[in-house]
């Protein structure tokens, strides 16, 4: 990944808290002799990644290759109007702000079921939290659930190492920054207010 040294985090506890916040990554590996992408939601748990796949998924059968997980935090397009320096200078031009991490690590497979019920039972809390009747794995008949544990494979990533970019606007005076957030707060679109909170965070 291109770093410029301003846009580099390596704060591992920000690139966790990312990864939390935006769990929906991208798993890039070489598991059929080709670069091969899939897009998977992701535990991290005791700094290791941990999922699952389809049975017929490459990924399935991909025990100890090397991955590439992508996390993709808020972004948005950067108008150059924002700049108080446009008026002073002109001397800026559009952009895109964003924060990413990138993970680097070996996938190991799992087929134990106990292992595969906890992460599910995980995963369903907290992404039913906000439903006002949560929906449990046990909500489901017992034959249907075991029916499908059969059709899937955990997958779980030890960690080799985190790059981390966050592009917030650091290579820009205060002054345009301040402006950044407050175009973003106005435009109130897609991911606009959480990278607003991202680059008060930045400044913070």
């Amino acid at each position: 990944m291109y770093q410029p040294g301003h846009f580099a985090e390596t704060r591992i506890d920000a690139l966790h808290e990312l990864m939390r916040a935006y769990p929906f990554a991208t798993v890039v590996a070489n598991a059929t002799n080709c670069l091969d992408a899939n897009h998977l939601p992701f535990e991290l748990v005791d700094g290791v990644l941990q999922g699952h796949v389809a049975r017929g998924n490459a990924l399935a059968a991909a025990n100890g290759a090397k991955v590439l997980v992508i996390f993709q935090g808020p972004h948005g397009y950067v108008s150059p109007n924002w700049y108080p320096s446009k008026r002073e200078t002109g001397r800026v031009v559009p952009t895109w702000n964003y924060a990413v991490a990138h993970v680097h690590g070996r996938l190991r497979t799992i087929q134990d079921e106990l292992w595969l019920r906890a992460l599910l039972e995980r995963l369903t809390i907290r992404h039913e939290s906000t439903q006002p009747v949560p929906w449990r794995v046990d909500d489901a008949p017992a034959d249907y659930v075991q029916k499908l544990f059969g059709a899937i494979v955990g997958i779980e990533i030890a960690i080799d190492r985190i790059e981390g970019k966050f592009k917030l606007s650091q290579n820009h005076p205060l002054t345009n920054r301040m402006s950044v957030i407050e175009g973003l707060r106005e435009r109130a679109m897609d991911n606009d207010a959480r990278l607003a909170e991202w680059m008060t965070k930045s400044i913070s």
